[in-house]
């Protein structure tokens, strides 16, 4: 185990003007799983592939432990990777595949044995020993993968979206069985993903990024329930919050037909910006007999919930809002309705910068 250490880490590719990944700081405790999550293009996996040697550093540094690794070649760094494609060899057993990174190594016949005997029965993968890939499902694919990485017992682990070629229903399975090894072992881990779920439920801290750079750093209930900008507010969530632009009197949104009172902690700073975009999660639009006047396109029903997704009038002009309705009583489709905003439930942000006021 160690601590994984980024300091103003950057990376330009050849022929682009723009960094991938800009001046990133980020420390990762010994033997926490950290989630870099954000939108194709943010940088996240330049920055684990830096970490893995597979990238260059073009400035800043990396650090594993207490060793700096920024020019280090990948098989000296001492960490294991998962990949999104497996990356199993095809005409080896799954012992095999297991145990190759231990063959490299020299290390002898009967301690590989022994080593892959205990990774096989943690993965609940001693029945398929005998296996080729090509006899297993994805699951059981991506539970030899994550052998590989287990039984070399490195530093840290570094899964690059390892799940996203899994259905739903086994992706919400290898999510659980992916933070119960982890944290049975206690391996520093670093995962990145796109599906904002997956950094949700996985990560004792997520770290958010766009367009390279760092945005938010914090557990996955701090992150939700305090976002620190208008991008993270719209990426976190699903459905994603809704984001309006209001005028700001006395203390107050306008948000036509509804009077949102901010608190005194930010009333001053609003009003004297004038204007400022108001984030309300669904859950915080209740359906009313007074409120922003709305029209329901749709009804998504999820079962234990339902949201309506209408077209309203907004002080910017015609815009979308999205609120959760209670899923045995939605209203129908073309109806129209009340938006209510709950008190004390608004996110504020400044027009201008995009950061939480």
């Amino acid at each position: 185990m160690a601590e994984l250490r980024f300091e103003g880490a950057t990376r330009i590719y050849p022929g682009s003007n723009e960094a991938a990944l800009d001046s990133l700081d980020l420390k990762v405790e010994n033997g926490e799983l950290i989630v870099l999550v954000g939108p194709s293009g943010s940088g996240k996996t330049t920055a684990l592939r830096m970490l893995a040697g597979l990238e260059d550093v073009d400035a800043g540094a990396i650090w594993i432990g207490d060793t700096e690794v920024t020019y280090m070649p990948p098989k000296e760094r001492d960490v294991a990777m998962v990949f999104q494609s497996y990356a199993l060899y095809p005409y080896l057993d799954v012992a095999a595949n297991i145990a190759f990174p231990l063959k490299m190594a020299r290390v002898p016949k009967a301690e590989r044995e022994e080593r892959v005997r205990r990774v096989a029965e943690m993965l609940e993968l001693t029945e398929y020993l005998g296996r080729k890939p090509s006899q297993l499902s994805g699951g059981q694919r991506q539970r030899v993968a994550m052998g590989r990485a287990v039984v070399r017992e490195p530093k840290a682990f570094l899964m690059d979206e390892p799940l996203s070629n899994l259905d739903a229903k086994l992706r919400v399975q290898m999510r659980a069985d992916i933070a119960a090894l982890q944290q049975r072992l206690e391996v520093t881990t670093v995962y990145v993903t796109h599906d904002q779920v997956e950094a949700m439920t996985m990560g004792h801290r997520i770290a958010v990024l766009r367009d390279g750079r760092l945005q938010q750093l914090d557990t996955p209930r701090a992150v939700y329930a305090r976002p620190a900008n208008v991008f993270v507010a719209g990426f976190i969530g699903s459905p994603a919050m809704n984001l309006v632009e209001a005028d700001v009197v006395d203390g107050a949104c306008e948000l036509n037909g509804a009077r949102l009172e901010l608190p005194e902690s930010l009333a001053s700073a609003a009003t004297g910006l004038g204007k400022v975009i108001v984030g309300l999660r669904p859950d915080a639009l209740e359906l009313a007999g007074d409120g922003i006047a709305a029209r329901v396109e749709v009804v998504e029903d999820v079962g234990a919930e339902a949201y309506a997704l209408c077209s309203a009038h907004l002080p910017n002009g015609e815009g979308r809002l999205i609120a959760r309705v209670d899923a045995r009583r939605p209203p129908g489709q073309g109806e129209s309705v009340r938006l209510r905003p709950l008190a004390g439930e608004a996110h504020v942000f400044d027009p201008a910068t995009g950061e939480r006021l």
